[in-house]
């Protein structure tokens, strides 16, 4: 509200007030909150404080300032520069108007910051949207992992998807190679068998998970892709962390010596991760026992055990704290490259 309103509005309420009548009565005659009423009668309370309102900056350049630092700034001397080397150039020359970031919302203010054409425009990455998994197939990721062999330099490749609910590996292979065409034969493979389509997909940047193979055949389906940002592997925690769990369980292989040799071990690691793996996230209950459901029977059974437990010896739980079996709620921040219709 401008300051001569409010002032009128004051004015109003001590009129009303010299008449008698009381300023609730007149604020509420007004649809004013009393608070409001008694902010604008402080020093400053005339002054409009909320965010993105104009205010008086002491320190501003004035119009005459700006004019000439951006003048000097679009001159023919500084037609490639920066703005930090305009600034570095003119304090070398005993010349300052401003710091860089203040040239910065001079040009963006008179839109003189367009982007040139020939060369490539800045990439901003998607907002990260916060998903809660709250079933299985809702959202799967995957990765490549490279299996040592036994020559040195060459490697064998597993890939694997993982069902983030239940953490169970609803899919895997391991090739010579590692593509795009291996990964859609995956996926084509891995949907019709378990006769369902995720809602989203979550990889890292690598050559396969970007392919054009696998981005059609998952777009022909509406399947949402999400992707994490380069160099952060916190982003597919959840491939990774079995990654690790797949290379640092006891009887792991130091090298493969063939492709069948690696899908034989890889069958067998998987056929044991899924049904007899206690998993410390889910409760320690296997992933198969999640996806089922048995998992809420054991849980029930352990809890009830401990709380009896605790009636028969209570001195044995000094602060009361119970500790329950349950699985930790799955959340995971996706950034999609395009959505399901």
């Amino acid at each position: 509200m401008p300051k001569s309103l409010r002032e009128e509005v004051l004015g109003y309420i001590e009129e009303a007030i010299a008449e008698g009548i009381s300023e609730r009565r007149t604020c509420a005659h007004l649809d004013l909150n009393r608070k409001t009423i008694q902010s604008w009668r402080k020093p400053d309370g005339a002054t409009d404080k909320r965010k993105g309102s104009a205010r008086f900056v002491a320190h501003r350049l004035t119009a005459e300032e700006e004019d000439a630092f951006y003048k000097v700034a679009n001159s023919e001397r500084f037609m490639d520069a920066t703005p930090e080397q305009i600034v570095a150039i003119l304090a070398g020359e005993c010349t300052y108007y401003a710091s860089s970031s203040t040239l910065y919302r001079i040009l963006r203010k008179r839109k003189a910051m367009q982007h040139r054409q020939e060369t490539k425009k800045p990439v901003k990455n998607a907002k990260a949207i916060s998903t809660l998994v709250t079933g299985p197939n809702q959202v799967w990721a995957w990765d490549v992992t490279w299996l040592k062999t036994d020559v040195a330099g060459l490697f064998k490749y597993g890939y694997n998807i993982i069902d983030l609910f239940d953490r169970t590996l609803v899919g895997w292979s391991v090739e010579d190679t590692e593509s795009d065409d291996h990964a859609r034969t995956l996926f084509e493979r891995v949907i019709r068998y378990h006769k369902v389509v995720p809602k989203i997909i979550h990889a890292d940047n690598g050559g396969p998970m970007r392919g054009v193979s696998l981005g059609c055949f998952l777009d022909s389906l509406f399947v949402t892709r999400s992707y994490s940002r380069p160099r952060c592997s916190n982003d597919n925690a959840f491939i990774e962390s079995w990654h690790k769990t797949l290379k640092h369980t006891v009887g792991y292989p130091a090298f493969f010596t063939s492709l069948e040799h690696a899908r034989t071990w890889y069958a067998n690691f998987v056929a044991w991760y899924n049904y007899k793996h206690l998993h410390s996230s889910l409760g320690y209950v296997t992933p198969n026992q999640r996806r089922t459901g048995e998992a809420i029977e054991i849980y029930r059974k352990r809890n009830q055990t401990i709380l009896d437990a605790k009636l028969k010896n209570p001195l044995r739980w000094r602060t009361g704290k119970v500790r329950y079996y349950d699985a930790l709620p799955v959340s995971m921040s996706c950034r999609p490259l395009s959505k399901a219709a």
